[in-house]
């Protein structure tokens, strides 16, 4: 993929971190701080939960200038701040030409970014999300808002997806990517992490650690169930 599709080539640390941060203490954010991380056309961040995958796509996009509930650049969602402060501790080092436009999906505040959305109505027509399945209003998003050249973050989107629906997801984001934009992705999915050509980082206690996809502990978890349930259950149950 073009170089030219990189619209952040680089995350490093801006403003040191004074004092005492609850997410400088997330070895995957630490790492980052410390070092530096190269990003690429198509990033996936893959880990278990509250090993700092959100926590990093959020600053990043808030760093770029979107919203941090959602939104395309210059979204002003806010029901209830959250977010951490570390977007204030980022430097984006942005490729030459990059655009700023951008859009975060947040899966987990997507419900009130519809109603902003219907609150707030544009020059155009919108969909009608709330009246549409949770999977239906997410591709609906997609196909509506994710569509032009600039910068893609998306925060584990799989929460609303079916199989059929995720693979739609992972063509979409690459024709993206192949047209000159760049997707950060987060997820627990085996299927999106499986975007071709994608960057794929493993994050845990350890930091964060790029791995192929069928050396991902995720992977292969997945596939151990599929092979055998029975197996696992018995060791649950």
């Amino acid at each position: 993929m073009a170089s030219t599709s990189q619209h952040i080539r680089r995350v490093e640390c801006g403003e040191p971190v004074a004092g005492r941060a609850w997410f400088a203490d997330i070895p995957a954010v630490a790492q980052v701080l410390a070092g530096g991380w190269d990003l690429a056309p198509i990033t996936v961040l893959v880990g278990d939960n509250g090993a700092g995958k959100s926590t990093l796509v959020e600053a990043i996009a808030v760093a770029f200038g979107l919203g941090a509930e959602g939104g395309s650049t210059g979204a002003r969602n806010v029901t209830r701040r959250t977010e951490s402060d570390l977007s204030e501790h980022l430097r984006l080092v942005r490729g030459v030409g990059a655009t700023r436009f951008g859009f975060f999906l947040r899966a987990e505040t997507m419900h009130s970014f519809y109603t902003y959305l219907e609150e707030n109505p544009g020059g155009r027509p919108e969909p009608r999300f709330h009246e549409m399945s949770h999977g239906e209003s997410f591709l609906s998003l997609v196909g509506s808002r994710m569509f032009k050249p600039g910068l893609y973050v998306l925060d584990e989107p799989e929460s609303a997806l079916s199989f059929d629906n995720s693979l739609a997801l992972v063509a979409h984001l690459s024709d993206l990517a192949a047209n000159g934009s760049q997707v950060l992705l987060s997820t627990h999915s085996p299927v999106l992490a499986a975007i071709p050509g994608a960057a794929i980082w493993e994050i845990g206690e350890w930091g964060m650690r790029e791995c192929a996809w069928e050396d991902l502990d995720l992977v292969r978890r997945w596939r151990g169930f599929l092979e055998e349930p029975g197996r696992t259950l018995r060791h649950l149950l």
